[in-house]
């Protein structure tokens, strides 16, 4: 996954991003983790949301710089 971080929040949210990837792989591995793998895909998706406003603010300042 090719990725460039604008800030140090942004590495952190891409970070924690791909772990929960990486957990989830692992739990779909054993049985009876459906329910686990639901929970941690909503985390991942507020992730994904706080790294989204992130990337929007971050576009904004640029846009008004400019």
């Amino acid at each position: 996954m090719a990725y460039e971080p604008g800030t140090t929040d942004c590495r952190v949210l891409i970070d924690s991003k791909a772990q929960i990837e990486a957990m989830l792989l692992n739990l779909a591995k054993l049985e009876h983790t459906e329910h686990i793998r639901q929970q941690l895909v909503g985390v991942y998706n507020q992730l994904e949301g706080l790294h989204e406003l992130k990337r929007q603010r971050r576009s904004s300042a640029l846009t008004a710089v400019t």
